[in-house]
């Protein structure tokens, strides 16, 4: 059976009738992920950080703290974060299970513990989600944020919505690329961004993928979701910036024959970071689960050595750990 787009718009490059598609030319060629798992398996990929699990743990994980009041930006693994501002909270792509993966036993499985389970966190107002993959939609903490905030607002890309209401969702705000909603003080922009969707087999590419900006008269937060470079990176800059605090993808990039289509490495992300005219910025999709050939602690080694020599930009895209969180100026 053909799925068809009731989406489908001819005047967007981005939607076709079968879904949703990228502007960018299709890269990949058939039988490329089973050469990709072959490599990967003769070479023994990926290795484990230099200093061993427990030691990356150690030095770039703590567990979250949310006492306070003030507007703070927490980063808990992946790309989850918590952005508390204006009063409200809003939950990024939260995936808290110790699998990314529709299975328990099988799948990419969490490396770092969880920074905060869903009963440790504050009153959540608003979940922002990017995209359907398991490593940013998970069933069992979207249930239990359910339970937990059965008033929750979720605000996501086109085609989300029936699956959130099948989980027992009620309040769900679906957006195409370049539209915004706004409520109460808050204002969400979904803008492009270079990827794919897919939960199983049958529904590749049917609903959509984006990034999200999120705006209050006291700041422009941009929240990148799981991207490739593209050059709209620059027209989300130009159009919705500048941006007071962005976060920006670091990881799942190796090989780059195979991954440049759908995740930035940290050269491109030191290049987006100027493109979208930031004054600070977090890394994030780094250090919880080994989506791709590189260890867990090198996309932060290869940050730094993007960084050099880049004095406007060194100083204001530093990694937190997992747990930790910067104030919101």
């Amino acid at each position: 059976m053909v799925f068809k787009n009731r989406y489908y718009d001819p005047l967007r490059a981005h939607h076709t009738p079968e879904g949703f598609t990228n502007p960018e030319p299709h890269q990949r060629e058939e039988g490329d992920f089973k050469r990709w798992q072959r490599e990967r398996k003769a070479q023994q990929l990926p290795k484990p950080p230099q200093r061993g699990y427990q030691q990356f743990i150690a030095q770039w994980w703590q567990k979250a703290d949310f006492n306070g009041t003030e507007d703070r930006l927490w980063f808990l693994g992946h790309a989850c974060l918590l952005l508390r501002v204006a009063g409200q909270t809003v939950l990024t792509d939260p995936a808290l299970s110790d699998r990314a993966s529709p299975l328990r036993f099988y799948g990419p499985k969490r490396k770092t513990p969880v920074a905060a389970h869903v009963a440790d966190l504050p009153q959540i107002d608003y979940v922002v989600l990017s995209h359907n993959h398991y490593d940013h939609l998970d069933k069992p903490t979207i249930k239990k944020l359910l339970r937990r905030f059965p008033q929750l607002i979720f605000i996501v890309p086109l085609g989300m919505k029936r699956w959130l209401e099948r989980q027992g969702a009620c309040r769900v705000e679906e957006l195409d690329w370049w539209q915004q909603h706004k409520i109460g003080d808050l204002t969400f922009h979904a803008v492009p961004a270079r990827h794919w969707s897919m939960r199983t087999p049958w529904d590749r590419n049917c609903s959509l993928w984006c990034g999200w900006v999120v705006a209050s008269q006291a700041l422009r937060f941009y929240f990148s979701g799981d991207s490739g470079y593209s050059d709209q990176f620059k027209e989300i800059g130009n159009q919705l910036g500048p941006f007071d605090l962005a976060a920006i993808p670091i990881g799942a990039y190796a090989p780059r024959w195979f991954m440049s289509a759908q995740h930035m490495d940290p050269q491109q992300a030191v290049t987006v970071f100027s493109e979208l005219k930031c004054r600070k910025a977090v890394p994030i999709h780094w250090g919880v689960f080994e989506l791709a050939d590189e260890s867990l602690d090198e996309p932060l080694q290869e940050l730094a050595l993007a960084k050099e020599g880049h004095n406007d930009v060194d100083p204001h895209f530093v990694p937190l750990k997992i747990g930790q969180s910067i104030k919101v100026d």
